[in-house]
């Protein structure tokens, strides 16, 4: 049970952070209109009604390459030759 109110409350504070700053807009372009039922002697006459309509505008991100030449160093690598030791082995075993 906590996990799943952990992530219903992780879903609403991003939902907020969201419409904040400005990357998800939502205007209700028709509101919803319950249905109509009505009792009469020859049983229940029920006409539906409507789901509200919603305008959602998200933000765009561009992303763009381009070429360019970037100067890589060459790494220089000195050996002491006067330290040097014998290589080890296993001869041991």
């Amino acid at each position: 049970m906590r996990p799943v109110l952990l992530v219903l409350i992780l879903a609403v504070v991003v939902l907020i952070a969201l419409v904040a700053t400005g990357l998800l807009n939502i205007n209700q372009t028709r509101p919803a209109e319950v249905p109509k039922v009505e009792a009469t002697r020859e049983g229940i006459v029920a006409k539906g009604g409507k789901a509200p309509a919603f305008d959602v505008e998200t933000g765009s991100v561009s992303v763009q390459a381009k070429e360019k030449t970037v100067a890589v160093p060459v790494p220089t690598l000195k050996v002491n030759e006067a330290n040097e030791q014998a290589p080890a082995t296993n001869a041991a075993q």
